[in-house]
């Protein structure tokens, strides 16, 4: 599968490439994007209006819901986040991560930046369980 356009670093730290397989139109209420985030990329807090379901198709990535402890996605794992719920979700340190993510026709919204520091702990703290 083609990896897609590689995206402007706007809300996220490193490479990342989207690929927007389906999109939501007057007919369809949906969007079915891939993404792609080399090792050691930093994607920003951000909710969406709509549930967003991700399915890991290579690699592994982090993913954390606000007032949850963070964890590891690894291929085959499928996540769904509840609409209006803070998170973040990228590759580890050491992988790059491909997923798909379904979610609703309404924009994202970016909430916070995620530091360097904060995706660093995050990482060691999970190399260490």
């Amino acid at each position: 599968m083609d990896e897609g356009l590689k995206a402007a670093n706007a809300h996220h730290l490193g490479d990342a490439w989207l690929n927007f397989l389906v999109k939501a139109d007057e007919n369809l209420d949906y969007n079915i994007t891939q993404a792609t985030f080399s090792a050691n990329a930093i994607l920003d807090w951000h909710k969406h209006k709509t549930p967003q379901t991700l399915i890991i198709l290579e690699g592994e990535g982090f993913y954390q819901e606000r007032g949850k402890e963070p964890i590891v996605l690894k291929k085959g794992d499928v996540i769904t986040c509840e609409k209006e719920t803070e998170h973040w979700h990228t590759s580890t340190p050491d992988s790059k991560v491909s997923y798909l993510a379904i979610y609703g026709s309404e924009p994202t919204i970016w909430t916070e930046k995620l530091t360097q520091s904060y995706y660093d702990s995050v990482a060691q703290k999970l190399k260490n369980n």
